[in-house]
Order: structure tokens, then C-alpha cells, then sequence
């Protein structure tokens, strides 16, 4: 493509859109995985809307919007049509608007989680860390799970020899309690929200709440938990043994997402694999690899044979999000 007699290279736009940050990326459209040229980081809430994001990562750089002619964007929360409104951010993502305003001929947009699953098929070695090895059976369905500051699930169908994603919203489903010390965290959000959703345990926010019901105690890492940062700092303090009563935060945290990681798994019979994805895995592998996210995968008998036989993997790459949306976009320039 020219334009003022000179070479418009093709590219293409991905995006990430989450509750706390979104990637916005450049991308050359090579088959199977798009290649990055230029990627940038935005606080989501500092950005009016999408449009308005979009037009400050093109006026940083040297590709002018005429050169890019498809992107996609995942965003949290459920498409409908060609729009989406986001769960935890006060947006409304419309992809006939950010097609009009800078003449792009496609644009998609997937659920968050969708998008990643996009990414899984072509994630290379180094970038996912195993818990376990399990027996992949070909042509068995993939499995996505995904804690940041909500909680993503997502399904990659086996049909005739390709992996097809669809989204989910199971994050929103009901927490269901196995223990006692569940059991009280359930009647403590039951209180507070209404009902008990999985996102409201195996999440940023979930960190705070189980915060709230494991310290009998003042904390005594001092964690503030209006403080933005506030899960961070509850891992930390667990990893570093600073506070028995983040300890038991994390030991909580890390079953309840190992049951529910068990739970897609059952659900969609994930003989190809699970994986973990989002932002919390990768920063408290340690405590994933105790055994407790395992053993509360795998302890649902009759079929714990089953779950057993399952790998699973946690992704490494924390771009994955933005690459599964490239994939889509390249694989659909032509479409």
C-alpha cells in the first residue's frame, strides 16, 4: 500500500483492555504468531474511552493509522453485537466507532479471556511453567483460567484438528464452598455483596475479601486494603512469612482457585490441557507449587483419574492477552 507515494507497510492493532491496564500493541501479520513492533502500557481509567487511547498510542509513534487496516481488542467483559460494556472499568467499547474514527476496515472485539485463548495454541515452551505434566490426549478441549483483578475462564473447542475459543463468564458464577473456613468466607460475602461469586474469592478483589475473613487479628504486615496495591502486598507478606494471617490468605486463595480451576476443567473436559493465565500466578508460583492448587484440582472423585491425567500449565508470558488478540486480527485480515 502507498499513500503519498511512498510504502505504507501493513500491520496490524491489538488490544488488551483490563479492569487496571490495557496493551495496546503494533503488530506484523505473520502467519500463526504476529509479530510485536511496538507495544505501550496505559492506566485503562486515565483514558476517556477507547478511541481516545487508540489516538494517543498512534500519535507516539511513526505508523500512521492509514498503514493499519485490522484490529482486534479483548476486553473484560461480555461482547454483545459490536460492543461491550467492561465489568470493572465505566466503559462502553464500540468497534463500529473505533472503525469510523480511524478507517480501519476490521475491527473485532473478543472477551478478555477469548483473546488469550487465542495465544494459547501458538505459546512457545519458555512461556508457560508446568504443575502438572499430565497426558495430553490429542484432539481433547483446552481449558483457560485467568485471576487478575477479575477472574477469566474461557474454553478452546477441538474441531476437525483446530482449537475454536468461546468465551465465558463463569468468573460471576457462584462460589461454591468446600470447607469450613469456606464456608464462613461465603457467609461474610453473602453479607457484604448479596451472594458469593467466584471472582468475589479468586481475584485482586478476592485477595482483599479473604484478607478480611482469615485475620482474626490486625495484620501485621500493616496492609491497608483501600490501597490500589493492596493484593500485592497481602502475596508478598505471605511469600516473605511476614503475617500468619496473609499466610492463611494465600493458602485460601490458592485451593479455591485450584477447585475452581478443577471445576472448568470438569465442565469442559479439558483432556487437551488446562491453563492458568492473568496477572497473580506468575507472581506467586511458590505457593501454586506447595501441592494445594493440585490436590484441590484434582479432588473431585469420581473423576479425579480424569483431572489427574490433565496437564496443567501456568502461563509465563504477560502479553498473552495481547498476542491471542493479534492472532485473531491476522487471522482474519482476509475474512
Amino acid at each position: 500500500m502507498t499513500e503519498n507515494g511512498r510504502e505504507v507497510k501493513q500491520m496490524l492493532l491489538a488490544g488488551d483492555i483490563g479492569g487496571t491496564k490495557t496493551l495496546l500493541g503494533l503488530f506484523d501479520p505473520l502467519p500463526v504468531r504476529p509479530r510485536a513492533i511496538r507495544v505501550a502500557s496505559f492506566v485503562t481509567v486515565d483514558h476517556a474511552d477507547l478511541t481516545d487511547m487508540v489516538a494517543a498510542f498512534l500519535a507516539d509513534g511513526d505508523c500512521p493509522a492509514s498503514g493499519i487496516q485490522t484490529a482486534c481488542f479483548g476486553v473484560a467483559g461480555p461482547v454483545i453485537g459490536d460492543s461491550a460494556e467492561l465489568t470493572n472499568v465505566p466503559w462502553r467499547v464500540d468497534a463500529r466507532r473505533v472503525a469510523s474514527r480511524f478507517g480501519f476496515n476490521r475491527v473485532s472485539l473478543l472477551n478478555d479471556l477469548q483473546a488469550m485463548a487465542w495465544a494459547v495454541p501458538v505459546l512457545q515452551e519458555s512461556e508457560v511453567h508446568p504443575l502438572q505434566h499430565g497426558e495430553p490426549m490429542r484432539g481433547g478441549n483446552i481449558a483457560l483460567i485467568a485471576a487478575g483483578t477479575g477472574l477469566g475462564e474461557a474454553l478452546l473447542h477441538s474441531v476437525d484438528g483446530r482449537f475454536i475459543p468461546s468465551p465465558s463468564e463463569g468468573g460471576h458464577a457462584d462460589f461454591a464452598a468446600r470447607t469450613e473456613r469456606e464456608i464462613a468466607l461465603v457467609r461474610d460475602l453473602t453479607a457484604r455483596y448479596g451472594r458469593a461469586d467466584v471472582e468475589h474469592v479468586v481475584s485482586g478483589l478476592g485477595l482483599k475479601n479473604v484478607h478480611r475473613v482469615a485475620h482474626t487479628t490486625p495484620c501485621a504486615a500493616g496492609i491497608d486494603l483501600s490501597h490500589a496495591d493492596a493484593p500485592a502486598h497481602i502475596t508478598a507478606a505471605a511469600l516473605t512469612k511476614q503475617c500468619a494471617g496473609c499466610i492463611e490468605t494465600v493458602d485460601l486463595f490458592v485451593e479455591a482457585y485450584g477447585a475452581e480451576a478443577g471445576n472448568l476443567a470438569l465442565r469442559t473436559v479439558a483432556t487437551g490441557g488446562v491453563f492458568v493465565g492473568g496477572g497473580i500466578a506468575p507472581k506467586i508460583l511458590p505457593a501454586l507449587e506447595t501441592g494445594s492448587f493440585m490436590r484441590a484440582f484434582r479432588a473431585k472423585p469420581p473423576l479425579d483419574a480424569l483431572l489427574a491425567a490433565m496437564p496443567v500449565n501456568v502461563i509465563l508470558n504477560a502479553d498473552a492477552g495481547l498476542l491471542g488478540a493479534a492472532v485473531f486480527a491476522a487471522s482474519h485480515t482476509s475474512a
